[in-house]
Order: C-alpha cells, then sequence, then structure tokens
C-alpha cells in the first residue's frame, strides 16, 4: 500500500486526472469491472483484452454451471490493470466480504506479462464466491474450467501427459498411457503427437529375453528391412505394428494419418516378403518425409525425432 501511495504522489497533476476521468469496463451484466490503474497507451492497449478475457471466462462458466447470466447492481469481480511494465507476472487476488456480498478484487501489475493461466484461475475463484456461492481451491477451479471449457479440458490433458512423460504429478501409468493414445483434440496433431507416432517406429520381439538375430532387443524400420529376411519374428511384430499405429495417426488431422498409412503399408509390404529391399527403402523413405512434415516449425528440415518415450517399452514387456 505505501508503495502504491509513493508512485500516485509521483504523478503529475495532468497524470492524476487522466486516471480519475479514465473510464471503468463493465462486463458480463455487471458482474466484472476492470479499472485501468495506469498511463493512457497502457490503458488503451490492455483495458478491453483484459475485459473480454475476463468476460469470457465468466460466460464459459456460465455455461458450464447451466446458468444464464444474471444482472449485477454491484460487481462481483474487480480487476485492476496495473502500470508496471517489466516482465512481472505476479497476479493477486483480495477477498472483500460484507452482509450483503463478496468481492474478489484482481491485480495485474504488468498487464503485457500477466500469467493468464493464474488471472483466469482468479477469475474462476471469484465466479464461484460471487455467482456459486462457493469457496474454490485451485484445483476445482480448474476442473470447473475443465468441465467448461473444451479447449481447457485439452490444455489440462496434455499437461498431465507432459507431466507424466517427465516423471512428475503422480499419475497413474496405465491411466497415462491410456491417454498418450487418446485424440485429445480431434484433427489436430501437437507436437507432442507427431513424438509419440515417432516412437512408435519400433520393433520389439515379443519378450526382451528372446532377442532378434544378433542379439538386438529392438529394430528401427530401417534396420527391420534387412532383418526380416533372417529372422522370421521380425515379420510377426511388423504385422502387430501395423494395426498398432492407427492409434497413433488416426483422429489427428491429414497430414499425420497421410503419414501413419505410410508407415502401415511399408510394413504390410515387409509382412508380406515379395517386395525388393530397394522398393521397401523407397516406400520408408516417403513415409519419413510425410511424418517430417508434420511437425510443427520443421521447414522441411528432419526433425530430431525419438525412438521411444516413456511407456513405449513397459508395453512391450507386457
Amino acid at each position: 500500500m505505501l508503495l502504491a501511495v509513493i508512485a500516485l504522489l509521483a504523478l503529475t497533476r495532468a497524470e492524476l486526472v487522466a486516471r480519475m476521468k479514465a473510464p471503468v469496463l463493465t462486463m458480463t451484466e455487471g458482474l466484472v469491472k476492470v479499472y485501468a490503474d495506469c498511463p493512457e497507451d497502457m490503458r488503451r492497449d490492455y483495458q478491453m483484452p483484459v475485459a473480454r478475457f475476463a468476460a469470457d471466462v465468466c460466460e464459459t462458466l456460465y455455461r458450464g454451471a447451466g446458468e444464464r447470466p444474471r444482472r449485477f447492481a454491484d460487481p462481483g469481480i474487480v480487476i485492476h490493470i496495473g502500470s508496471v511494465r517489466t516482465n512481472l507476472t505476479e497476479v493477486t487476488a483480495r477477498v472483500e466480504t460484507n452482509a450483503e456480498r463478496v468481492v474478489t478484487r484482481i491485480y495485474a501489475k504488468s498487464p503485457e506479462y500477466v500469467d493468464q493461466e493464474r488471472l483466469r484461475l482468479e477469475i474462476t475463484k471469484a465466479f464461484g464466491r460471487a455467482v456459486l456461492g462457493r469457496e474454490l481451491s485451485d484445483r476445482d477451479a480448474v476442473e470447473a474450467l475443465v468441465a467448461a471449457d473444451p479447449k481447457v479440458r485439452v490444455r489440462e490433458r496434455r499437461r498431465e501427459l507432459e507431466e507424466w512423460l517427465r516423471g512428475e504429478g503422480g499419475h497413474d501409468d496405465e491411466e497415462a498411457l491410456a491417454l498418450m493414445r487418446k485424440v485429445l483434440e480431434p484433427g489436430v496433431a501437437s507436437e507432442r503427437d507427431v513424438l509419440v507416432f515417432a516412437s512408435r517406429l519400433q520393433l520389439y520381439p515379443e519378450t526382451l529375453d528372446r532377442p532378434f538375430v544378433g542379439g538386438r532387443t529392438s529394430l528401427s524400420f530401417r534396420e527391420a528391412i534387412d532383418a526380416a529376411g533372417k529372422d522370421p519374428r521380425v515379420r510377426l511384430v511388423a504385422y502387430l505394428k501395423s494395426n498398432e499405429l492407427a492409434v497413433f495417426g488416426g483422429g489427428r488431422g491429414e497430414d499425420l494419418a497421410r503419414a501413419a498409412e505410410a508407415y502401415t503399408l511399408f510394413l504390410r509390404e515387409l509382412v508380406r516378403g515379395k517386395m525388393p529391399k530397394s522398393d521397401l527403402s523407397v516406400m520408408l523413405d516417403r513415409a519419413e518425409g510425410l511424418l517430417r512434415g508434420v511437425a510443427p516449425g520443421s521447414g522441411g528440415k528432419p526433425l530430431a525425432l525419438p525412438t521411444t518415450v516413456k511407456g513405449d517399452e513397459d508395453e512391450v514387456r507386457e
């Protein structure tokens, strides 16, 4: 509070008058008010985007709760946009209560760098107090957003998957493996989707105590072209793999689906054992080129695609 007073005293009279005259934006039937405690240029750039952001969150939560927005004579959510221009991401909230209502004041001190996820959570918790009459924890707020907004649901599931792949979060392996197979966003292949698909492009023996010819416990598809003629088990696992790739390549956009189909055709020809090795190599070259074209930001250059991700070898052992 003292720093705020000092900062206020440092303003010129003209600046003080400008801030006092600054309009207050009211959104969502009076539920949200947004104040711009900042210079005019910052107010012009950030007040309306922040107000629209808050309104979108509240309208989504209303839909998720199955309620229509109701009129508020006084706001339940008050957002203050600060004047800090450095990369301060902090979002703070203060709850004020009286006999009639609960008001949550949310402070975004540096609107350009504000932590949007934290801001979204604080708005959701404020909505819980003002509209639902409930105090929400961070976890409750996330669940409310996930239930109300498909985009948030996708983002949250991807975050959970990333945590599991990094060995964090304490997620159940079976649930995480099922999540890895699931189409989280139909028609869209994220970079993680492409990397997970690429991680399946290996052949493993049925059990690791019986390696392939030459003592190999895994084979790339390129290595399998030569090994298939020496070890019949290679063709067997290639057949099983050809049925698996559609699970990881389907439903995530046409580009990844085309790559998955090209790999599947290659594997089926490998299983048949009739095609010359040179022609198999050409088929594999085409599949690899299609996969590189799917990855975001590849620019036509080969990606450094991993051969395994967490869970790959565990599934083989099963």
